[in-house]
């Protein structure tokens, strides 16, 4: 893959770029606390002949870290991306590409799909967010739990979590430290990281961590567990008082082909996320949790299902004994779902 740099939206991102100009289209959106250079398990299974663009989001890789404004959901990512469809360097046959997407970067792809249609031949979700957004919603309709949305957004990720990022952290001494989050929570056997461990977590530690990028602010709360979303930063963009588009989703004409492949063990985007601070509240792992009647964990698989049965045009992959990223996973799977929608 080749690395280059290119401007867009008054922005520098870092894109990789492999195969050749005629091949067949395949854009790579990355998630949170990662870059393009995570896919590389998954570009290793694919062949050659396919024109493979892969950009490091803001705020991640060697991309600029331009400020995210949360208000517009995750639509500043998603915007960077369409502005490279445009560019005939990276694109020279112009038209409509096929797409994976990988956890909140499913997010960026599904909001990329309601803007831009025409661009998005085929989607391939892997362990994505809630059509909802992530955390502070209740049944397969994605109803708030609090007016203000409490219990999501940049106030709710682990400090010392971000402050080992900032840090460049490669250590294990405490299990919120980056590597022990790879093994534990992107993966469900740290085994299959094999010889790409610390490239992956390379891919981590490029995160720009503050109010603008990652987490992101926050605004106090009366309701439990007293944080609200902020207006600034990717945890943000991600709550579901900025990020909610399942009706939008519904209204794609056309309905590109979908397909949804998860883990059966992923503990991030689950009905039971260690990630969701309702579900923590539930285990005792965060005090004063209200009870399930008013706050119960964000059925996230469900709410994802539930859109897709309306949208239609889908296919759903569970594979077993696998985490959150089963292009690392299980790649060679992955690798052949996506060139079914190519």
């Amino acid at each position: 893959m080749e690395e280059v740099t290119v401007a867009v939206r008054g922005i520098r991102l870092n894109v990789l770029v492999g195969g050749p100009g005629d091949g067949r289209a395949v854009l790579l959106i990355h998630g949170n606390c990662s870059s393009a250079a995570f896919w590389e398990p998954l570009v290793r299974h694919l062949p050659p002949d396919l024109r493979i663009v892969a950009p490091d989001l803001r705020g991640y890789g060697n991309s600029e870290a331009a400020p995210v404004d949360a208000t517009r959901g995750l639509r500043d990512f998603a915007d960077d991306v369409a502005a490279l469809l445009d560019d005939r360097a990276l694109f020279p046959g112009g038209g409509a590409v096929t797409v994976a997407a990988h956890s909140m970067g499913c997010g960026v792809a599904m909001q990329l799909l309601v803007d831009h249609p025409a661009r998005v031949s085929g989607l391939l979700l892997e362990a994505p967010l809630s059509p909802y957004g992530f955390g502070g919603t209740k049944g397969l309709d994605g109803t708030p739990t609090a007016p203000d949305f409490a219990g999501t957004g940049g106030g709710t990720v682990n400090p010392d979590f971000v402050r080992r990022i900032r840090e460049r952290d490669r250590g294990t001494d405490e299990p919120v430290s980056p590597l022990n989050v790879l093994r534990t929570a992107y993966v469900a056997d740290p085994a299959t990281l094999g010889d790409d461990e610390q490239a992956l977590l390379d891919t981590m530690l490029s995160t720009a961590v503050g109010d603008d990028n990652y987490p992101g602010d926050s605004k106090p709360s009366d309701n439990w567990p007293g944080v609200a979303p902020g207006d600034r930063g990717v945890a943000n963009a991600m709550a579901p008082n900025h990020f909610r588009l399942a009706e939008d989703l519904l209204k794609v004409p056309g309905k590109p082909p979908i397909v949804w492949v998860r883990g059966d063990r992923d503990v991030i985007v689950s009905d039971t996320s260690l990630f969701d601070m309702a579900y923590l509240g539930q285990l005792g792992a965060v005090p004063g949790w209200p009870g399930a009647d008013v706050c119960p964990p964000q059925p996230m698989i469900g709410q994802t299902r539930a859109v897709l049965e309306r949208y239609g045009a889908y296919r759903e992959l569970v594979l077993a004994g696998c985490g959150h990223s089963p292009h690392v996973e299980r790649p060679a799977v992955v690798a052949d779902e996506l060139l079914k929608l190519v």
